[in-house]
């Protein structure tokens, strides 16, 4: 749909994706090959290792710069990642990070660093997907970076933005809400990565895979599945599973935005690019 407006719209294409920013990840972060771009220019797809950190705060600076320097009439801003979509457009600053601290943490036990996390800030457990050892190292790694604690960065100024939905960079936005058919289709498009190839994918890349890259859903599973953990059957059930979840987070987060514009899902194509047409009217 994306392409379709750029089209239209003579414009490019920002993915607000933060695993298609990975070269290599194709098939698992259904990033759309040169020829399906269809010679439409697109931002912010391939442009790091997948053993790279490649942070929001990064995405952001990237992305700006890209929005400062283009000289399209109409700049597509497309994809899930909620967050990143908001460090792109709203007055969000990020915490600082440190690679040799991050290391540090990475390297200790998780429930090291569960017990740690609680005894500085008890309500973090309420704040914090404690299960998540990378929120967790996060976490910490602010804390002892800038002193803050989750319960007192969730009253700071980022909360605060969060929040508030004004934007720095005007924009107009359409969400499409695919109803019902959300989990067949995540059924159907799982189906079709295994069949062109994902878990060859997968197994090519893992020694490469840096920690961000590892944990995104659907290579996480296979990963464990190469590993002898699971069967592929077992691993396919759960990243369908986890992308289902995942599915419902983005739609809750988006929905919470008042600037979005719903339309329901229309299977025919060009009835869609046409209802989204006329939002913009």
């Amino acid at each position: 749909m994306a392409i379709r407006l750029a089209e239209h719209f003579e414009g490019e294409i920002i993915s607000v994706d933060s695993m298609q920013v990975y070269r290599g990840m194709d098939i698992g972060t259904a990033k759309p090959t040169l020829l399906e771009r269809r010679g439409i220019p697109h931002h912010l797809i391939d442009i790091a290792d997948p053993g790279e950190e490649f942070s929001v705060a990064r995405f952001r600076t990237v992305g700006r710069s890209v929005l400062a320097g283009t000289t399209a009439p109409v700049v597509i801003i497309t994809g899930g990642s909620g967050l990143h979509f908001r460090a792109l457009v709203d007055p969000l600053n990020f915490a600082p990070t440190d690679p040799e601290l991050r290391s540090e943490l990475e390297a200790a036990e998780e429930g090291v660093l569960v017990e740690e996390l609680l005894n500085i800030d008890p309500s973090a457990r309420s704040i914090v997907d404690l299960a998540n050892q990378r929120r967790v190292v996060r976490a910490l790694e602010i804390y002892r970076l800038t002193g803050e604690t989750p319960s007192s960065r969730a009253s700071t100024a980022l909360a605060e933005d969060v929040r508030r939905y004004v934007p720095e960079i005007e924009f107009s936005a359409v969400g499409i809400d695919p109803g019902g058919a959300l989990e067949d289709r995540v059924d159907l498009r799982l189906g079709r990565m295994r069949g062109a190839g994902l878990v060859d994918e997968v197994r090519s890349l893992s020694p490469a895979l840096g920690r961000t890259a590892r944990s995104a859903v659907g290579y996480k599973e296979i990963l464990e599945a190469l590993a002898g953990e699971v069967s592929f059957d077992d691993a396919f059930a759960s990243a369908a599973s986890n992308t289902k979840k995942l599915a419902r987070k983005q739609r809750t987060w988006f929905q919470r935005d008042p600037r979005i514009r719903w339309i329901p899902w229309i299977d025919d194509p060009d009835q869609r690019v046409g209802r989204i047409l006329e939002t913009f009217d």
